[in-house]
């Protein structure tokens, strides 16, 4: 089992950035693909982006591609999410998610075992 802690959320204006973490504990890190996905208020939880387990490949959403990065590094447990040019519409709670097998691509959130609590991102405009 695997814990997560996101971080980084909070509020800003459009056009800002924002840099989010997620924080693994228990099994090993670098054995699961992790992704990002955001659900704001009254919608369902989307698909933001994912990276496989070796950081070399990532999947993002039509919405944030080019705005969004995902990375991660193994060695310190942590998955990142940079997002620049920020919109109103990124408003949403973020949260990480491990999975354990290596489906690829994975947007499924269905596919994910293990999520955080969520983050608050909210974008004024």
């Amino acid at each position: 089992q695997v814990q997560l802690v996101e971080s980084g959320g909070r509020s800003v204006q459009a056009g800002d950035s924002l840099n989010l973490s997620c924080v693994a504990s228990g099994r090993t890190f670098s054995g699961y693909v992790m992704a990002w996905f955001r659900q704001a208020q009254g919608t369902e939880r989307e698909f933001v982006g994912a990276i496989t387990r070796s950081g070399g490949t990532r999947d993002y959403a039509d919405s944030v591609k080019g705005r969004f990065t995902i990375s991660r590094d193994n060695a310190k447990n942590t998955l990142y999410l940079r997002m620049d040019s920020l919109k109103s519409e990124d408003s949403a709670v973020y949260y990480c998610a491990a999975d354990r097998w290596p489906e690829w691509p994975n947007r499924d959130q269905s596919n994910y075992e293990y999520w955080g609590q969520g983050t608050q991102v909210t974008v004024s405009s």
